[in-house]
């Protein structure tokens, strides 16, 4: 007996798979289906909630999409994304259509285009987990445990994180369980999985984050951001069109108040938005390895164009000032949050068009150029650790290390931005500011910084912003380079 006979069992009418040319009309079918499977969920729980459900089980499943080819096709050898290396069948589920419309239109014509074949959408047979249908509902929640006199696991599906991993990702599948090679580098439960944690994080909706994220470990930064945006606002030449605080609140004035929140988010998150999301997210991650891993595993699902780490650090050579800005290119990882998923033997490259754009931001904004600009930027390796308190250790080991390592600043995020930017194939760089120097007696207390340091916080950012302005500039596929695929790559961005 089919699924659709069960009588146990109900679901929406069942959906035909459909071939499109046309990428417009294929992410069209896509949103169709998603709306009338979560739809479908949902009305099924606001009846149980009622009392009204029957003794069965309600189950939907997302939408697929599937390529199949059967050529070696001569594509342009330059792009990184857009097309498959060779003949197969190649699908993955969605999710939020809505969300995604912008970056499946891109994915799906380059594909249609480079491979002159339709593709096909159609139900997979993944279900949809209850608790990720209710979320992009807006408003609509699940009650707590104990608030229904029944098991929401027995009427419906619910998360299986046997499925939701990063195996794509890390390259430990190579082949779906129907025998197709994956198309995305992330399933669909992963990433509904990652926009529910952003959401919980930030406090802000999946929806308004951009393309283009900066992360910072100080307050500071959101502050002088906020002046930013607000400048932007105010200007009739510029083409930001609003600010989004925590609690998705969202000013197009630039006189208007931000609420407070009764309770901020662990990663008060800001975004200066632009159409089509091409604006600037700024993340502030806090201090640690571990809070710069968590924001960035669900980041990526969002598929940024670049993400970049301007904080604060500790200066290690003497010629350094409070103040001095670092360019990172080489990093040395101690962070120990990534090496399951990353050995520490994998380098971490610097990338030529991030570096290029830093550079050129802080000549820019500085207005300083050759010897002058040096004075004020070092470039080399950063260290990142995850011991706040590394001063407090025999210092023979750490010393040794970081002189043998010829790092020249350290802190306990970058190189974890780093990585998991290497990882998840999104541009990445980390420009930062020397904030103490507590090999050379100028250790992070009350008084020390002075005043130039803090008026470096204001530049900091605005070379920030204004390297991302740089690289929105430029071709998508000269920022995603192939410097960043493996051998055998999916061809979603």
């Amino acid at each position: 007996m089919s699924l659709t006979q069960d009588p146990a069992l109900s679901m929406p009418p069942e959906a035909p798979h459909r071939s499109f040319t046309d990428a417009d009309a294929a992410v069209a079918y896509l949103q169709e289906l998603y709306k009338t499977a979560a739809g479908f969920l949902v009305a099924a729980f606001g009846d149980i909630a009622k009392g009204q459900g029957g003794a069965r089980r309600y189950r939907a499943f997302y939408p697929e999409i599937r390529l199949v080819t059967t050529r070696f096709d001569k594509v342009d050898s330059r792009l990184s994304f857009g097309h498959v290396s060779e003949p197969g069948t190649y699908t993955t589920t969605v999710t939020r259509p809505d969300l995604f419309g912008h970056y499946l239109r891109q994915q799906l014509g380059l594909l249609i285009q480079n491979h002159g074949v339709a593709v096909s959408i159609g139900p997979s047979d993944t279900p949809i987990p209850l608790h990720f249908a209710m979320a992009g509902q807006g408003e609509v929640t699940l009650p707590e445990n104990g608030d229904l006199d029944l098991s929401l696991r027995d009427l419906f599906d619910v998360p299986d994180l046997a499925t939701t991993n990063d195996d794509i990702v890390n390259g430990e599948r190579v082949r779906n369980a129907d025998g197709s090679v994956p198309l995305a580098l992330f399933s669909a439960q992963r990433i509904d999985y990652s926009l529910a944690r952003l959401a919980h994080y930030t406090a802000t909706a999946p929806e308004h984050f951009q393309n283009y994220v900066l992360f910072t470990n100080y307050q500071f930064y959101i502050d002088e951001f906020e002046a930013f945006a607000r400048a932007q606002l105010r200007d009739p030449r510029s083409d930001y069109t609003s600010f989004v605080g925590p609690g998705n609140a969202v000013i197009t004035d630039p006189e208007a108040a931000l609420p407070a929140l009764p309770r901020q988010p662990q990663m008060p998150t800001y975004h200066l938005k632009r159409p089509h999301g091409e604006g600037i997210t700024l993340v502030n991650i806090g201090v640690g390895p571990s809070n710069a891993k968590t924001a960035t595993d669900h980041i990526a699902v969002l598929r940024p164009h670049a993400w970049m780490m301007v904080g604060h650090c500790a200066g290690l050579r003497n010629s350094q000032a409070l103040g001095d800005f670092v360019l990172a290119h080489a990093y040395l990882r101690q962070d120990n949050v990534l090496d399951a998923d990353l050995p520490v033997w994998v380098p971490i490259p610097a990338l030529a068009e991030i570096q290029i754009a830093l550079q050129d931001a802080v000549a820019q904004v500085t207005e300083l150029t050759g010897y002058a600009l040096k004075q004020i930027m070092r470039t080399g390796t950063v260290a990142t650790i995850d011991d706040r308190n590394w001063e407090l250790r025999d210092q023979s080991g750490p010393v040794a290390r970081l002189s043998m390592s010829r790092a020249i600043a350290l802190d306990m995020e970058s190189a974890t931005i780093a990585a998991n930017g290497f990882r998840f194939r999104v541009p990445y760089g980390t420009l930062l500011c020397v904030s103490d120097k507590p090999l050379h007696g100028e250790l992070k207390l009350p008084g020390m910084a002075s005043s130039f340091y803090k008026t470096q916080v204001g530049r900091h950012l605005r070379i920030g912003i204004r390297a991302m302005e740089l690289l929105r500039d430029m071709p998508l596929e000269r920022i995603h380079s192939r410097k960043l695929r493996s051998f055998n790559e999916t061809a979603f961005l």
